[in-house]
């Protein structure tokens, strides 16, 4: 029962340091107000983690990992090749606007990306591995035609959608901008 404890409550720092960052920024934010927020007290949250860089790692890591299902699930799904690349690519994306709506939104992101950038190259591959053998797995039963390798056409969209997260003036535009690459690669792929 103690695992079950210790993960509940590694979830609520998890949590509340998620809600802090976007309230307060990253910089301003301090382990007395996550320990506030997960309802425990500080020397509690440091027996979970040693600093808030470690909690951004962890919240990188999970982040990763619950994407990486979900764009998995959204491409064994049935449906058109448009449909289903538009799926994966809102899998990948959703709550990303929610993150650039924040105030500090970009600093999260600027200061994941400089904390945790082994854990991004890592998940961004297994991202692009999960979308390069959905595409070999549609050319062979026909249903796409690639300009490239699967493997190249892969890294293109997982670095447009990286790109498009890091250009976007807003979470409106992001989502826009989402849409719109989502749109226009399924078509392109799609044989017809």
């Amino acid at each position: 029962m103690a695992d079950v404890a210790d993960d509940t409550r590694q979830q609520a720092i998890l949590d509340s340091a998620f809600r802090a960052f976007a309230t307060y920024g990253f910089r301003k934010t301090s382990m007395d107000d996550i320990a506030q927020g997960a309802g425990m007290s500080r020397p509690a949250v440091y027996l979970h983690f040693k600093n808030k860089e470690a909690i951004v790692t962890k919240l990188t890591e999970l982040y990763y990992a619950a994407k990486s299902v979900a764009v998995a699930a959204a491409l064994t799904k049935p449906g058109s090749v448009s449909d289903i690349l538009k799926g994966a690519v809102h899998a990948q994306t959703e709550g990303m606007a929610t993150i650039l709506a924040s105030p500090h939104g970009l600093e999260m992101l600027d200061t994941t990306k400089s904390m945790s950038s082994e854990i991004i190259s890592q998940g961004e591959a297994k991202l692009a591995r999960l979308y390069a053998e959905w595409l070999k797995r549609e050319d062979q039963a026909g249903r796409v035609r690639l300009q490239m390798e699967a493997d190249e056409t892969a890294k293109t969209i997982t670095a447009t959608l990286k790109g498009l997260k890091a250009s976007a003036i807003g979470a409106a535009e992001y989502e826009t901008r989402v849409a719109q690459f989502a749109a226009l690669i399924g078509a392109g792929l799609e044989v017809r």
